[in-house]
């Protein structure tokens, strides 16, 4: 059933080595389930239904992105949209919840239209192939900042701004304990390397005390009913939301779509000059905004944490069906997963972001105009903690080069458009 599904031989692939990985990338990205509820409840939502609304949300996107895409890409509410929604348009702009939520829906609308017309795929089109390059060695760079930073390798200072933590910590000690344990075992050529790693720190860490043992592994979900439909489509329709909308729709476009080219080319399912499913991927991810927004979360998006699954060798939508099908497990074994402490999942992320970072060698470092825009999107990615901000400083300077450098022809035209509306953007924040 599932070779005729999803393909598997075809993608040189198996169904145990799609379930390990569905697995791998499920641990990687599973603190959305604890962390989304956290960070929307600062909006005045009740926490126990954006819990449930968060796991049906991505269960509902890797169901999409499994069966229509059939791509190993996991799906869940994304980090840094949550804030956006939280403490930008509720926190500081005074809008309800109940609006933000309508803004995500009318920018979901905005984004299925991109797709199903054929203009987001016409705008990545546009995306040179130095850039492209560049966003998957920046998603690298973030994946590795959110590592150290849960890991407590990298804190907070005062002075710098970051610095090291205490080395001597047992999160730290976890952490290169289990980022060497993975190295290792991928070095040897064993399955599951990460999920190994994963695992062994979190039960090393039960073992040691750090982490306590779940006293009873199943408990009913709370009701989502607090939230779900709970979205102000009306309230959104005025001047005032334009700009939020805007920011809304470049950012899910640019995250997602950075996402999905970076972990895609990953696992090689986008060869050059061949062609892929992007567009049904585009669209899932799409679809699963809309989604979301009527469950009663922000934006969901593809996780760059599904790297990890891809290292441990997904390569078919049967990746993304397993990452689903253990979200929506969640919604009753939720003290289980809550067993799995950052530190264990930050040895993965650490591990498969030095591994993405040899895209950098597909940059033409000769040519200044490709390389300088190409280092400022892998480079602000981490500083900015966004990967939206990065694409955006990437495009806008690559325009800029190319045009008082008189190498106008090199310019494709949704690239100026892209980089028109993040000036735009930034004029408007």
């Amino acid at each position: 059933m599932f070779e005729s599904i999803f393909k598997l031989k075809e993608h040189n692939t198996t169904a145990r080595t799609e379930l390990v990985a569905g697995i791998t990338t499920f641990l990687t990205m599973a603190y959305i389930i604890f962390v989304n509820p956290q960070i929307l409840g600062t909006a005045g939502m009740d926490q126990g239904a954006v819990f449930v609304s968060t796991c049906l949300a991505a269960a509902l996107g890797c169901f999409i992105m499994a069966f229509f895409a059939n791509w190993p890409i996991g799906m869940a509410p994304g980090m840094g949209l949550n804030a956006f929604f939280a403490f930008t348009v509720v926190g500081a702009m005074g809008y309800t919840w109940q609006q933000a939520l309508g803004a995500v829906f009318i920018s979901g609308i905005i984004f299925i239209i991109l797709t199903a017309t054929g203009i987001r795929a016409w705008l990545i089109e546009g995306i040179p192939k130095s850039l492209r390059s560049a966003i998957v060695a920046g998603i690298g760079l973030f994946l590795a900042f959110i590592a150290l930073q849960t890991s407590g390798i990298v804190v907070a200072n005062p002075a710098t701004l970051v610095a090291h933590g205490d080395l001597t910590s047992y999160e730290v000690i976890f952490t290169i304990i289990g980022f060497f344990i993975i190295v290792a075992l991928d070095t040897l050529r064993v399955r599951g390397a990460i999920l190994i790693g994963i695992l062994s720190v979190s039960i090393l860490s039960i073992l040691f005390g750090y982490t306590d043992a779940p006293s009873s592994p199943i408990s009913m979900p709370p009701s989502v009913a607090p939230t779900f439909m709970q979205l102000d489509v009306l309230g959104v329709l005025h001047v005032g939301f334009i700009n939020i909308i805007l920011v809304f729709v470049l950012v899910e476009v640019f995250d997602a779509t950075g996402t999905l080219i970076g972990v895609a080319k990953r696992a090689g399912l986008m060869p050059e000059g061949k062609p892929s499913r992007l567009g049904k991927a585009l669209f899932a991810d799409s679809t699963a905004i809309l989604g979301g927004s009527l469950l009663g979360t922000s934006s969901t998006t593809a996780f760059a944490e599904s790297a990890a699954g891809v290292q441990s060798g997904g390569r078919t939508g049967m990746t993304a069906m397993v990452v689903g099908i253990l979200f929506l497990l969640s919604l009753f074994f939720s003290p289980i997963a809550g067993v799995i402490p950052a530190y264990a999942t930050a040895p993965a992320l650490l591990y498969v972001a030095g591994l993405m970072m040899r895209e950098l060698v597909e940059i033409d470092w000769s040519d200044p105009t490709e390389a300088v825009p190409a280092s400022l999107t892998a480079l602000i990615m981490p500083f900015t903690y966004s990967i939206a901000e990065g694409i955006a400083f990437g495009f806008i300077s690559y325009v800029v080069l190319k045009l008082i450098t008189g190498k106008a022809k090199e310019l494709h035209f949704a690239t100026i458009i892209v980089a028109t509306l993040f000036v735009i953007r930034f004029g408007m924040a």
